[in-house]
């Protein structure tokens, strides 16, 4: 079996999620406070941060506090081992499906004659 990053469990368990996909859709166009992030969702605040936290341990997001107010960004690369383990899936099933796509033009061509 393939080894990869360590964090990929972690990562796909976290986008697993509506709510979490929605704060990494909305932060996908800038920073934003808790506050603001929280404030599209029906949920407390304690709530609202385990959603925030699950991001932040799988690397998706980064966040700092200033004062009382926590600020959110995603992190640059976040996505890249969920990329790289949909890349390594996409070049095997096209491999598969052209060698199957071989099959059947030879079992074509040996039919018609």
């Amino acid at each position: 079996m393939a080894k990869y990053d360590a964090n990929l469990n972690l990562l796909f368990a976290a986008l697993s999620d509506e709510t979490r996909r929605d704060i990494v859709a909305r932060l996908s166009r800038g920073p934003a406070s808790v506050t603001e992030l929280a404030s599209h969702h029906k949920m407390a605040l304690p709530s609202f941060m385990t959603h925030v936290a699950k991001l932040e341990n799988a690397g998706l997001i980064e966040t700092t506090k200033k004062g009382r107010v926590r600020n959110c960004r995603l992190t640059p690369d976040g996505m890249r081992p969920a990329q790289h383990w949909l890349d390594v899936q996409n070049q095997i099933w096209e491999e598969r499906l052209d060698q199957f796509d071989a099959y059947a033009l030879d079992v074509a061509k040996r039919k018609k004659t």
